[in-house]
């Protein structure tokens, strides 16, 4: 049926054919929609126009339910991305970093490890608090005794019927002092600050990538430039020596010139080509090259100061915050082992009946003269276990725990101090690499100037060929470095904020 949420799909044969169908299914839907008269007949006209403009072909796609609409989402960006083959997606830093979020395997892992330990907490919560249950039980006992109870002493009739609310409770070690939680919180706090780490170090692989694939794109630029530069330097030392102004020699070196750099251009394409599927497995789960990426390397972000930077870290350093979450884990283990030499507790309250009939009132079967008694109640049972000889478990359980304590202790303090080294490293890395930036840009602006008058000098016959080759890798060397240059500043960017978020 048309519009019952499936989809439908009509293929006709012949123009006829299509037309009857289109018509007894325009009608049909009129039917259900109790459409009379001249609105049916033009519904029933469009939808038979419309079916020659699809070729012979229409699908009514099936509405998509609310339950699936993260399935939804991730099903449409796969078919925009399908749809749009023809025309490459311009894709930003941010926009990759983005991608490779929600595809990457192992930040996936990290975030989920950081959630999983979050229901761990929650877990750890409810178990400090009494959990409660419904107990509905039927005993039946055989009789045909003289005793009214039947033939088992453990019941107090043939028929008894017990419906109870049950509130439970137990109190293992360390549970008056929390620890348990306390456990749980610690261990939050060490995933959480692992999946921060996780997304830092995936935002700097991406980075690292991303850039490498723009220094890729426009070294094969460069490497295409100066392929144009050694094809028109050949044609002009052929046409001087056509002139008797330059020995064949010059030639045949513009030609070696020719050939290194038409090597050099594949060599080129084929990094470009490395670098662009490198980052196309982070942005998509289908391997989809269909792509590109902004060239933002000319516009750099500032850095900021030393003691700015200083003041972020102080807050914002995921390994520190992790290593501390491990040490108070550790800390937390320490008192669980040793309350071990302490008794622990249970506790039952049990509210509800226990009787021969199913009824807030009823007869004892073994006490008939007292008449119809309340059965509605409760009872309490309460437990206590003293721990007196495991032949020395819980001990080594202790040491061990102390054991792992010192052991975070340690890395907690070589983190304190690698911590600082890295930050002086990372920011200095950083420093080094903008102030080189100005300098770079320089000398290519240089480069380029003096390939240009070399080549003016040599038509004019007072440079030799020999410096105009010279000038070509030059320039070719500048641009590159420019280029390095500036996608190691970013790196050392992202590098520096795995310590101090983002600035």
């Amino acid at each position: 049926m048309l519009f019952s949420g499936e989809s439908v799909i009509v293929r006709g044969k012949s123009d006829l054919v299509q037309t009857s169908s289109w018509m007894k299914l325009g009608s049909r839907t009129a039917g259900c929609f109790r459409w009379k008269g001249r609105p049916a007949i033009v519904f029933v006209l469009g939808l038979a126009m419309g079916w020659h403009r699809c070729e012979g072909q229409i699908l009514v796609q099936a509405p998509v339910p609310a339950a699936d609409a993260s399935q939804a989402a991730s099903a449409a960006e796969t078919s925009t991305q399908v749809a749009t083959s023809g025309a490459p997606i311009a894709i930003t830093l941010q926009d990759a970093i983005d991608r490779a979020r929600r595809y990457y395997a192992q930040y996936r892992a990290a975030v989920m490890n950081a959630e999983l330990a979050k229901q761990d907490r929650v877990q750890a919560r409810a178990s400090l608090l009494p959990s409660i249950s419904s107990t509905q039980q039927f005993l039946g006992t055989n009789g045909g005794t003289k005793v009214p109870t039947g033939r088992f002493v453990t019941n107090d009739g043939v028929h008894v019927y017990r419906s109870w609310a049950v509130l439970h409770q137990d109190m293992p070690a360390g549970f008056f002092t929390l620890a348990p939680y306390r456990r749980a919180q610690a261990a939050d706090a060490f995933a959480q600050a692992q999946a921060e780490i996780a997304k830092r170090g995936l935002t700097v692989t991406v980075t690292t990538l991303y850039y490498n694939a723009i220094v890729a794109q426009r070294e094969n630029i460069s490497a295409q430039q100066n392929l144009d530069s050694a094809t028109g330097f050949l044609t002009t030392t052929k046409d001087l020596e056509k002139g008797g102004e330059i020995p064949h020699a010059d030639v045949v070196k513009a030609q070696l010139q020719f050939d290194q750099e038409k090597i050099a251009l594949q060599e080129a394409q084929l990094a470009m080509e490395r670098a662009h599927l490198a980052l196309a497995v982070l942005l998509s789960p289908v391997l989809d090259e269909n792509f590109a990426i902004v060239d933002d390397l000319d516009n750099p972000p500032a850095l900021p100061s030393a003691d700015q930077v200083d003041a972020l870290a102080e807050h914002a350093n995921p390994y520190l915050r992790s290593v501390m979450a491990a040490l108070k884990q550790a800390n937390v283990d320490v008192s669980i082992a040793r309350a071990g030499f302490l008794p622990t507790f249970s506790l039952d309250v049990d509210y509800g009946i226990e009787a021969n009939a199913f009824a807030l009132r009823s007869i004892d079967v073994a006490y008939r003269q007292f008449g119809p008694q309340p059965n509605l109640g409760y009872f309490v049972t309460a437990g206590m276990n003293i721990p007196i000889w495991n032949w020395g478990s819980t001990e080594s359980k202790l040491r061990q725990a102390k054991y792992r304590r010192q052991q975070a202790q340690v890395e907690l303090s070589q983190a304190q101090r690698e911590a600082l080294s890295n930050l002086s490293a990372y920011y200095n890395e950083a420093r080094v690499a903008r102030s080189e930036l100005a300098t770079l840009q320089q000398d290519a602006n240089l480069a380029s100037d003096s390939l240009r008058l070399t080549k003016l000098q040599y038509k004019a016959g007072d440079a030799i060929e020999l410096e105009v080759l010279s000038a070509q890798t030059a320039l070719s060397t500048a641009k590159n470095a420019l280029d390095m240059g500036e996608a190691r500043y970013r790196v050392a960017l992202a590098t520096l904020q795995t310590l101090t978020g983002e600035f």
